[in-house]
């Protein structure tokens, strides 16, 4: 039987040792996730890394804010504390040792500007534009560096709720690039011992369908 296991026991691990990563492994760990297949070959990615703890500390301030923000809109106390009851989610990059930043751009679909040149339907563009292919791309080389940091020995935690805040964050790093935006991050260390463990999965014939 063909041994999977560095995909069963891939893990969002929001808790890390306070060990350095060495940058062989993370070029290593990020390589795997330029090897993800993208729409057209296009290779819509970037990635940022970050190593310094003042730098995400100051993130994880920022994202917390942006969303107390956000919360802000609910029009009850109940709403807004249920709101920022999920905030650790967001932020429990702030303790890693190393901390991703996935850019992402728009994925060029010629066959969505031919026809809109030809004044298609709305509802066909529409259709064209569904299965967001930009982000199915990212979402493939994320994954690859999940389970990459897996078979490595790290821990991973794959997040894009701090996203909010991505206009704040970039000001932080003081980094744009024409073209990308701020898609997710990833947090990636050492972990600690005994983090919990993997949530349950649906069970296969909740998610399978074979159709003869």
């Amino acid at each position: 039987m063909t041994n999977l296991s560095f995909i069963y026991n891939r893990k969002s691990v929001r808790q890390f040792k306070d060990i350095p990563v060495k940058k062989d492994d993370i070029l290593e760990i990020i390589k795997a996730g330029t090897y993800a297949p993208s729409p057209k070959h296009q290779q819509n990615w970037h990635f940022v890394v970050l190593q310094n703890k003042e730098v995400i500390g100051e993130m994880a301030k920022i994202v917390t804010e942006s969303h107390k923000k956000i919360g802000q809109l609910a029009k009850n106390e109940k709403d807004f504390k249920k709101h920022m009851s999920v905030i650790n989610y967001y932020t429990c990059f702030k303790d890693a040792p190393v901390v991703i930043l996935v850019y992402g751009s728009e994925y060029k679909m010629i066959e969505y500007s031919i026809l809109k040149e030809n004044n298609a339907p709305k509802e066909i563009l529409d259709v064209l534009l569904s299965p967001q292919s930009a982000a199915q791309g990212i979402g493939a080389a994320v994954e690859n560096i999940l389970l990459a940091a897996t078979e490595m020995g790290y821990g991973s935690c794959y997040m894009t709720g701090p996203t909010h805040a991505k206009i704040d964050i970039e000001n932080l790093i003081d980094f744009k690039k024409e073209g990308y935006e701020l898609m997710s991050m990833i947090a990636l260390g050492v972990a600690e011992d005994n983090t919990p463990k993997q949530p349950p999965r649906k069970p296969l014939e909740e998610v399978i369908t074979f159709i003869d």
